[in-house]
């Protein structure tokens, strides 16, 4: 774990502004949210600005005046409606000005180069919160996105993780998310930013494992996918969700002690794990395809998610299965976490895919471990 060091406390007598910076499916939904509850809130001040990186739609418009002229990302949120106080924002340095809150949710390859730009355009008293599933190794150990932004800005950072599928969140279904935040003053705050009548928040000062979950449940969805793939049936795969979720307990366990159980069954654990696994997302997709088709997993990225990167897979740009694995490997511990070892091996061709079901097999006991952790 990480010291916290001390940052200046926010004025408590004013509203906050809020920023979210990207404007993707799943920030545009948090932008739509924020928005709503800025409208009439007695803590947020009413305009919202949203930094989007500026794209030329197939009909020679900009993305940003579309969104500021008829409140709609037709991109990447089409026929959803945002409130008219958020603002689109080109210029990251602008989109941030005078900010209380920073609200990350982009992708993960892009949040050194963005943080780079908003060196010292930052209040100190400001508060960041992060949504950005996976970690950061672009130049060493493995880590938390959310230190990486801390470090680059000195400010205070939470995180958001969930069983958050965005498109039916944009519909306004029922869902639950949590938040990792160690000050219980920001409590009141983050929960005007983002509760709604729809979107339950839970609040959880366990922040790293909060954080963890959101990471490694995409690479227990990728060992489900195999599963799905191979036809192997629903015992199976219910098998491997099991043992992924040990194995996430595992290693919060082993890297970030002091964590408690309870958080894994919160939003951001269980609940995240079986949407993931068993709510049709990309990462199982793909992989289910990977394991059936024989294809390699470059060729079926192309084919099913325009040449998107899957988040277990080891390639350019480092993804979760490659890093944790490099991780692991550097701690000599791979033989402790079989399940997600076994799907980077598969990922990048080593073994096949049906290398998951030994797992399950050969699994360890994990009961004393749990025991120890019976802090709810």
């Amino acid at each position: 774990r990480h010291s916290s060091p001390c940052y200046p406390a926010m004025k408590p007598d004013r509203k906050k502004r809020v920023c979210v910076l990207g404007s993707g499916n799943w920030g545009t939904v948090i932008a739509k949210i924020v928005g709503s509850n800025s409208l009439h809130s007695e803590l947020l001040q009413e305009r919202v600005s949203m930094y989007v990186y500026e794209e030329e739609l197939e009909d020679g418009r900009k993305l940003s005046e579309v969104i500021n002229e008829h409140h709609e990302n037709v991109k990447y949120l089409p026929g959803h409606k945002l409130p008219p106080n958020v603002v689109a924002v080109t210029d990251a340095a602008e989109a941030v000005r005078g900010a209380d809150v920073l609200v990350f949710v982009l992708p993960r390859q892009f949040v050194r180069t963005l943080c780079a730009t908003l060196v010292g355009q930052i209040k100190p008293t400001a508060v960041g919160v992060s949504l950005i599933k996976g970690f950061d190794s672009e130049d060493g150990p493995l880590d938390l996105v959310s230190n990486t932004i801390a470090r680059y800005l000195k400010i205070r950072m939470c995180v958001l993780m969930g069983a958050n599928n965005a498109n039916e969140v944009a519909a306004e279904k029922v869902a639950e998310t949590t938040i990792g935040c160690k000050d219980k003053r920001l409590v009141p705050l983050l929960k005007a930013i983002f509760q709604t009548d729809y979107l339950k928040v839970s609040v959880n000062d366990d922040v790293e494992a909060v954080e963890v979950c959101g990471a490694l449940k995409n690479v227990v969805a990728c060992a489900a996918g195999f599963v799905d793939g191979l036809e192997l049936g629903s015992n199976a795969k219910a098998a491997v969700v099991r043992l992924g979720l040990l194995e996430m307990v595992r290693f919060v366990d082993s890297f970030y002690p002091g964590s408690r159980l309870g958080t894994f069954f919160q939003s951001c654990g269980v609940a995240d794990l079986m949407t993931t696994c068993y709510g049709g997302q990309r990462d199982s997709r793909v992989a289910a395809a990977f394991a059936k088709s024989g294809k390699t997993l470059a060729e079926l990225e192309e084919e099913m998610l325009g040449g998107k990167k899957l988040q277990a897979r080891g390639a350019i740009g480092t993804r979760t299965a490659f890093e944790v694995n490099r991780f692991l490997k550097e701690n000599k511990m791979e033989e402790q976490f079989p399940l997600l070892t076994a799907v980077h091996l598969a990922a990048t061709g080593v073994a096949p895919p049906n290398a998951v079901l030994q797992c399950v097999r050969d699994a360890p006991d994990y009961t004393p471990m749990v025991r120890n952790l019976l802090v709810m």
